[in-house]
């Protein structure tokens, strides 16, 4: 399909022509496929998703970066953009203007930069059409809501040439940096296998129902490449990180991270041979003292998930109920080495010992800044072989939560006793010692704090999927491989990757 033209884009419409004009900025930008932009010239940014995410850490870095200056916030709710917009403005020079929809601030020419912190669901595509109308993009982790969406996000970065940054701000981190040398450099000894963790309490999001969606919400283009349905949690904001329509639980919220760094250390540059998850969304009847209690999400909340790389092994613990840290980390990374081992304790910290358990040397430093400067060094230079994370590195890192989901997903009805868990991983090829990974488990569900009856409400047993590392696909299984990607709605599809 060839490149839409901006005014194609959106529309011949007086309303994207209003959207447009006044936005408040006055010295154009070169387009950089015309060349390196000027030392002295700011890169116009538009910010698209304007909550938390958007505002506090996007919103942020360009206000405080004197290389850039946002132009624009879009979101499809009127109120947290405009919020948002009132809040850079005394930063920023002028008040950005606010446009709900993301197309009609691509039609302004004077944009070089486009900010995605938008809903997981939303992610691929506002990276697509950002590169269509001729943006290079930063993208929020998970780059994409789905494997297909991945791979189109890398199609589309090649054909049109531009900087795709993941959200993966670890890489860009001194301290991970220093570590990953470290570890290729032999600090540890040989490496094969390495264990991310999400240990991060989450309480449920309420009982599922119908709920108003806020009356400042445009619920249409929220909706976007998901379907248009009721809303059935109570808070509208944040909680669809729990609902697969939109998110993808907390392996495809904080996972992607951890993953990402795991990959990193172990040199791994492919999807895996196999993938399995086992676990559920559990707890939450004890928590609200209702034995009949149902939360609105439908995402896992405890999960762990094996990955397959033949000679190396990949392992993610999703832990949302009361637990303590692992191994002296709770959001983090754990590399096991022939002569040691090294433990992410915090994004910006990590720590390496010898098998005595003596600290050999410790890693610190870091933030989201570094990784927001190498964007835009990249984005000035137009030259995305400068990027840290770029769209292949988030493809892959997403891509490992996608298919841990699908084999999550598709278990969701083989409910198994702890004595049938035990044996159906004793055939899963794996570096871990799987059944103490599974014993952890079950003691986090059952401790006094927890007190998960798993009789009445078992572990769901995901299948074993194996992969075609290449292609990226499910071998022999339709059923799973129409899960690699999703019905969209038109407008909001994300075209094949030859259609981009």
């Amino acid at each position: 399909m060839r490149k839409i033209s901006r005014r194609r884009f959106f529309g011949q419409s007086a309303a994207v022509a209003t959207a447009v004009a006044g936005a408040g900025f006055v010295a154009p930008h070169l387009a950089l496929s015309q060349g390196n932009v000027s030392p002295n010239e700011q890169l116009g940014v538009v910010v698209v998703g304007a909550g938390g995410r958007g505002l506090g850490s996007h919103g942020n870095q360009w206000v405080s970066d004197k290389n850039t200056r946002i132009l624009y916030f879009c979101d499809p709710d009127e109120k947290v953009g405009n919020n948002a917009c009132e809040a850079v403005a005394g930063k920023n020079g002028s008040r950005p203007k606010f446009v709900a929809d993301m197309r009609a601030a691509f039609e302004d020419k004077n944009l070089v930069i486009m900010s995605s912190a938008t809903t997981n669901h939303w992610h691929a595509l506002s990276g697509i059409w950002a590169m269509q109308a001729g943006l290079h993009c930063y993208i929020e982790k998970p780059i994409s809501h789905n494997v297909h969406e991945g791979q189109a996000l890398i199609a589309a970065a090649k054909k049109y040439g531009k900087c795709v940054q993941t959200g993966s701000q670890c890489r860009s981190c001194s301290s991970n940096i220093d570590a990953n040398k470290f570890i290729r450099d032999g600090g540890i000894g040989e490496v094969k296998f390495a264990r991310g963790l999400c240990y991060k309490r989450r309480k449920s999001i309420g009982p599922k129902g119908e709920y108003p969606v806020p009356d400042t919400v445009d619920y249409n283009l929220w909706s976007g490449p998901a379907p248009v349905v009721p809303n059935t949690r109570q808070n509208f904001h944040y909680d669809w990180h729990w609902q697969r329509l939109y998110g993808n639980g907390d392996l495809g919220n904080q996972g992607p991270h951890q993953t990402d760094i795991a990959r990193w250390h172990l040199g791994i540059e492919r999807f895996p041979n196999s993938v399995i998850s086992y676990g559920g969304r559990l707890g939450y009847d004890m928590e609200r003292n209702d034995p009949d209690y149902i939360d609105a999400g439908d995402t896992a909340n405890t999960e762990t998930t094996i990955y397959d790389y033949g000679d190396k092994c990949i392992v993610f613990e999703t832990r949302g109920l009361e637990t303590p840290a692992f191994m002296g980390s709770s959001i983090g990374v754990i590399v096991y080495g022939s002569e040691g081992y090294l433990v992410q304790i915090e994004y910006t910290r990590s720590v390496a010992y010898d098998k005595d358990n003596n600290v050999i040397k410790e890693f610190k430093g870091g933030g989201d800044t570094p990784h927001f400067d190498n964007f835009v060094a990249a984005v000035k230079a137009n030259d995305p072989t400068m990027l840290t994370a770029d769209a292949r590195c988030g493809h892959l890192s997403a891509g490992m939560s996608h298919i841990g989901n699908i084999s999550y997903y598709l278990g969701e009805g083989n409910k198994v006793s702890v004595d049938e868990a035990k044996k159906v991983l004793e055939g899963i090829k794996s570096l871990d010692d799987n059944a103490e990974a599974l014993d952890r488990m079950v003691a986090h569900l059952t401790s006094d704090k927890n007190r998960v009856d798993l009789k009445k409400t078992p572990i769901s047993m995901g299948p074993l999927l194996k992969m075609d590392p290449e292609k990226e696909v499910f071998l022999s299984n339709d059923v799973a491989n129409a899960m690699l990607t999703r019905e969209y709605r038109d407008p909001f599809v994300v075209p094949a990757v030859n259609q981009v």
